[in-house]
């Protein structure tokens, strides 16, 4: 039993401590106000590639603390963090609006 819970643990760090950090430049917005996808506001960046258009979710405290930028207006965002793409999800460390 410890040896499965040493090699779970390993597992974990390890796939974090491979997992980079990415900078994506797009149209931030709330998936419930903007895009009408949601019950609760939640922070959303999506990024154009080519013809193609990703949605990711941002979260994290930095996400939550940017919510007011981008609640009730669509911005131009430059979002910096951990890119979980299998589950749609940036884990934000840094975000700003693009002037």
């Amino acid at each position: 039993m410890k040896l499965i819970l040493a090699v779970a643990a390993i597992a974990a760090l390890s796939t974090s401590a491979f997992a980079k950090e990415v900078t994506l430049t797009g149209e931030g917005k709330c998936l419930k106000c903007a895009l009408k996808k949601a019950d609760k506001c939640q922070n959303v960046v999506e990024v154009k590639d080519g013809d193609k258009t990703a949605t990711y979710k941002l979260t994290g405290d930095v996400s939550k603390g940017f919510h007011k930028e981008i609640c009730s207006e669509t911005k131009t965002v430059k979002v910096t963090g951990t890119l979980d793409k299998a589950a749609g999800e940036l884990a934000v460390t840094k975000i700003e609006a693009v002037k």
